[in-house]
C-alpha cells in the first residue's frame, strides 16, 4: 500500500475490498454458503445472478466485497454493493437475490451475526456518541461501507489463514467490528435491539417466543402482554420492524418448517401441516401455494429434481 493511499479513504476501501476478495475467493471454490472457524462468521460465493430465495435472516450484518445482492423485506427492496452493507436487528423473514454476479466476477461476501450484549456492554461504558434523535423504524437498514468498517472485517477474514490466533484475536476483532457499528450510519437500528427498554428489543423478545411456539395457538393480546406493550403498540412495532404481523411473521415459520420437513423427513403433507399446527390440510396448501408459488407437492418434487 502506498503512502498516499493510507491517507486516502477512497484508496484505503479498495485495497481492504481487494484483500477480501482474494481471501474470500480462495476460500470458496464454487457457489454456495461457507461457515468458517470464526463462530458467527460466514462465507458466501455466487457464480451467476440468482432470483429471490426465501429465507430468515438473523441479527446480522451483511458485507459484499464484490457483485450485489437485494433483499426483499415486507415488500420493500433494499439493495446494496461494495458500497453498502446490510444490517438486520431482528430475525427477519425475508427474499434475498443475487443480482450482480459472473464465473469471472463473483458475488462474494461476508456475514457476521451480531451480539446483542456485546452492543449493550458497548452502549453501557458511555464513551459513545449521543444516540440519534429519530430511532430506527425498520429492522433492517443500509450502512456506508466505510474504511474504518472495512478494515476489521478484513482483518478477521485473514485470521482464517492463521487459525491457531483464531481463540484469541477474533474475540477483540469482533469487539472492534459491532464498536464501529455503533459509531456509523447504522446505529440507530443497533441500539433498538440493545435497549432492554425499548420496542425494538421486546419486539425481538416476542419474536423468539414465536420461534419456539410456533405450533400453538396465537393469541396476540398474551404476546403483548408477556412482553409489556399494549395490543395496539405491539401490532405497530412488530410490522414496522419485522415487516409482518404478528399472525403473518407465525405462518412463515410454519410454512418454511413444513416444507424443511417434506424435503428431508420426508413426511407427506398432511403430516406436515399437523405437525407445525395447522388444523385442516387443505388450509395448509392454500397458504403453502400463496407463499412459495405452487402447492406442496409440486414444490418438494421440484426441489427434488434441482438436488438430483
Amino acid at each position: 500500500m502506498s503512502i498516499t493511499s493510507l491517507t486516502d479513504p477512497q484508496a484505503r476501501r479498495q485495497d481492504f475490498l481487494a484483500r477480501l476478495r482474494h481471501i474470500i475467493g480462495a476460500s470458496t471454490a464454487c457457489t454456495g454458503d461457507y461457515p468458517t472457524a470464526i463462530e458467527g462468521v460466514g462465507l458466501f460465493r455466487r457464480d451467476e445472478p440468482a432470483p429471490p430465495v426465501i429465507c430468515m435472516v438473523p441479527p446480522s450484518l451483511v458485507l459484499v466485497a464484490s457483485g450485489a445482492k437485494r433483499m426483499w423485506v415486507g415488500g420493500s427492496a433494499y439493495p446494496y454493493d461494495t458500497a453498502s452493507f446490510l444490517v438486520t436487528s431482528l430475525n427477519i423473514p425475508a427474499n434475498s437475490e443475487v443480482t450482480e454476479a459472473s464465473r469471472s466476477q463473483p458475488c462474494l461476501g461476508m456475514t457476521l451475526r451480531l451480539d446483542q450484549r456485546l452492543l449493550a456492554e458497548l452502549i453501557s461504558q458511555g464513551n459513545l456518541p449521543p444516540p440519534p434523535a429519530q430511532r430506527a423504524r425498520t429492522g433492517v437498514g443500509l450502512g456506508s461501507a466505510t474504511a474504518a468498517i472495512l478494515a476489521p472485517f478484513c482483518r478477521l477474514a485473514e485470521l482464517l489463514t492463521e487459525p491457531e490466533a483464531i481463540p484469541v484475536l477474533a474475540p477483540l476483532i469482533q469487539r472492534e467490528i459491532h464498536y464501529r457499528l455503533l459509531l456509523s450510519d447504522q446505529a440507530a437500528i443497533l441500539r433498538q435491539i440493545a435497549a432492554v427498554d425499548g420496542h425494538g428489543y421486546r419486539i425481538s423478545k416476542a419474536i423468539d417466543w414465536l420461534k419456539q411456539n410456533y405450533p400453538s395457538p396465537l393469541r396476540v393480546e398474551e404476546l403483548a402482554s408477556r412482553v409489556q406493550m399494549s395490543v395496539p403498540t405491539f401490532h405497530q412495532h412488530f410490522r414496522q420492524l419485522s415487516g409482518m404481523s404478528p399472525l403473518q411473521y407465525q405462518k412463515w415459520l410454519r410454512l418454511n418448517e413444513a416444507r424443511r420437513l417434506m424435503l428431508n423427513e420426508y413426511l407427506d403433507v398432511a403430516s406436515a401441516a399437523f405437525r407445525v399446527g395447522y388444523e385442516s390440510p387443505s388450509q395448509f396448501s392454500r397458504e403453502y401455494s400463496r407463499l412459495f408459488g405452487n402447492p406442496p407437492r409440486r414444490d418438494i418434487a421440484s426441489h427434488r429434481v434441482q438436488a438430483g
